[in-house]
C-alpha cells in the first residue's frame, strides 16, 4: 500500500470517528492489518488557516486504529482551548493525521547545545521539566522557524517562562508523516 493510500484511509477514520459523535452515519474500511498494530497520533483540525482543535498520543500504546479513533474524537470534541465542535462546522473542517516515529530522548549539556541538534521543519519535540510537559509537530515550525523561538514558545505552553532552563529540563524528538485533506 502507497503511503498516499495510507493517508486515505487514515484521514477517512478520523473524519468517520468525529461524524458518528455528530450523528452523521460514515463507515470507512477499518480492516487493514497494519491499523491493528501498535501506533502513535495526532488529529489536527482546522477552519480556513485556523487551528479548531488538536490531540494526540506520543507513545503507540494501543492499536493505530483505536488511538486514531480516540484522538479524533478529542480533537474535536474535547479540547480545552476550543467549544465541542458542532454539526454545522463538520463540512468546513479540515482534518489532518500525523503519525508519530518512536521518540528520541536528546542528550545536551545546555539550551545551546540541544537547539543546535534540532532539525527545523523536521523534528517534533517533547519538552519536559518536572511536571511541566509540551509537544509541537514538526508543522510548527511553519510558524515559529527558529529553533530558540520555537522551544522558547514550546516552553510556554508547558507554563514556563520563554526563558526558563535548567539541568533537569529533557527534551526529545520525533518525526511524523502527515496527511490533510
Amino acid at each position: 500500500m502507497s503511503d498516499t493510500d495510507a493517508g486515505k484511509i487514515l484521514i477517512a477514520i478520523a473524519r468517520a470517528a468525529i461524524s458518528r459523535e455528530l450523528g452523521v452515519a460514515s463507515s470507512p474500511p477499518e480492516d487493514a492489518a497494519w491499523l491493528r498494530e501498535p501506533g502513535a497520533c495526532f488529529v489536527t483540525l482546522s477552519q480556513g488557516e485556523k487551528l479548531r482543535g488538536c490531540i494526540g498520543t506520543l507513545n503507540a500504546h494501543r492499536a493505530l486504529l483505536d488511538d486514531l479513533k480516540s484522538n479524533a474524537r478529542a480533537a474535536a470534541f474535547k479540547d480545552p482551548r476550543f467549544q465541542p465542535l458542532a454539526r454545522d462546522e463538520l463540512e468546513r473542517t479540515k482534518v489532518e493525521v500525523s503519525l508519530l516515529s518512536a521518540l528520541e530522548p536528546m542528550a545536551f549539556e545546555d539550551e545551546a547545545e540541544a537547539l543546535a541538534q534540532l532539525r527545523p521543519g523536521v523534528d517534533g519535540l517533547v519538552f519536559e521539566y518536572g511536571y511541566h510537559q509540551s509537544t509541537f509537530l514538526p508543522q510548527v515550525w511553519d510558524d515559529l522557524a527558529e529553533p530558540s523561538e520555537f522551544v522558547a514558545t514550546l516552553k510556554q505552553k508547558a507554563g514556563l517562562p520563554p526563558d526558563f532552563w535548567e539541568r533537569g529540563v529533557k527534551l526529545a524528538r520525533y518525526t511524523v508523516s502527515k496527511w490533510s485533506e
